[in-house]
């Protein structure tokens, strides 16, 4: 993939002097759905598929950018001096608002650069192709002006331009497992105070299979914002008889406890997957460290119901996934993964059934939806990082 990258830049760009080549991942969420924002834990792990960025200095002040994944945009031009969100600069916002997000940290990017971009990740499947982006770009200025900034930083800079230069209210989960990822291992994050530790990833005799859905979906015009807001109103009338600053901070006895004191019952089960959800991570990261690979499998399960039940983030088409991967023998838990409304699901399959589960899940899927699932069997990979 480098030469294939380096190859396009230099067609592009007209030579590859001074050019050099990065990645950034992708991420997959194993459990702990929409806490993020919640005060709660998250359990994901960064993968071996991401994004590739070729990039070099300029002698001015000029940004171009160009995707192979979007070759027929051509190279989009634009200036350190406009890094202003435009609908008409399409995917490059991501990049200009991370570097709008550096300026505003007090980081001056004294030139320009040009850059190529190509991912594989599947676009709008939510494994988190903008925040990969993100990152990349972080890496790329650290790495080319020297900035002091850690990988962790880079996490909250790529967060922070989603929020402010993109208006996506996105919590800090996705930026965090891309840049921070590690090798075989996933990351038990606490989400109120940014602690976090490494968890080994040891699924002897499975592997992690992600159904990618093909319904597109945008999180800034999905229902993803509205889930936040009927949280923050219920965890604002919780404050009235308990002592918290989020809903992670509750037990799941508690929640029964305080929760008549939300005044509406559709955010009582919003609260409710939050405070469920986050308790569940906790117990999935338990078992895993205890090596009961079944015991993850059903909560994976469980937070799945929660998610299409309690937070209706799912949909038929990541409920038909799901579903029908219930059915197939070898598999050890399921779930939709990310915001929901489209995207995809992860399994947890034996490996003697990842064949059978691709057809059977991909042949149900087909029949009731009409269109094709997508699978990848897939790796967990380190953080972002300069391959040459």
């Amino acid at each position: 993939m480098v030469e294939a990258v380096v190859k396009r830049f230099e067609e592009v760009y007209g030579d590859k002097e001074g050019a050099k080549v990065f990645f950034a991942p992708g991420r997959v969420n194993l459990i702990g759905e929409h806490t993020d924002y919640n005060g709660g834990h998250v359990f994901p792990c960064a993968l071996t598929i991401g994004t590739y960025g070729v990039a070099r200095v300029r002698e001015d002040r000029k940004l171009r950018f160009y995707s192979m994944n979007f070759d027929h945009l051509g190279v989009i031009e634009s200036s350190l001096d406009d890094l202003k969100p435009r609908k008409e600069a399409g995917w490059t916002n991501y990049p200009k608002g991370v570097m709008w997000a550096f300026e505003g940290r007090g980081y001056q990017l004294p030139k320009g650069l040009d850059i190529l971009l190509y991912g594989n990740i599947p676009n709008g499947s939510g494994l988190s192709s903008s925040a990969s982006i993100e990152v990349l770009t972080g890496y790329i200025l650290k790495e080319f002006f020297g900035f002091e900034v850690s990988n962790q930083d880079l996490a909250l800079i790529g967060q922070y331009s989603e929020n402010n230069f993109n208006g996506v209210n996105c919590g800090i989960m996705d930026q965090f497992a891309i840049a921070m990822g590690k090798k075989d291992n996933a990351i038990f994050l606490d989400t109120a105070d940014l602690s976090y530790t490494y968890a080994p990833i040891s699924l002897k005799g499975a592997k992690l299979v992600i159904a990618c859905s093909n319904k597109k979906r945008g999180l800034g015009d999905s229902k993803y914002n509205e889930r936040r807001s009927e949280c923050e109103t219920a965890l604002a009338e919780l404050q009235g008889v308990v002592d918290i600053k989020s809903l992670g901070e509750l037990s799941e006895e508690k929640f029964e406890e305080v929760k008549s004191a939300i005044k509406d019952p559709v955010r009582v089960r919003r609260a409710k997957h939050a405070v469920y959800e986050n308790q569940r991570t906790v117990k999935a990261v338990e078992a895993l460290k205890a090596d009961n690979i079944a015991l993850f499998g059903e909560l994976m399960n469980a937070s799945h119901v929660s998610l299409r039940d309690d937070y209706e983030v799912t949909g038929i088409e990541l409920d038909t996934l799901v579903e029908e991967a219930w059915k197939v023998d070898g598999v050890i838990g399921s779930r939709m993964t990310g915001a929901g409304f489209g995207g995809c699901t992860v399994s947890l399959v034996k490996d003697e059934a990842i064949d059978g589960f691709v057809k059977q899940v991909g042949d149900a899927y087909l029949a009731k939806i009409g269109y094709k699932a997508d699978f990848y069997v897939v790796e967990v990979g380190d953080g972002p990082c300069v391959l040459r």
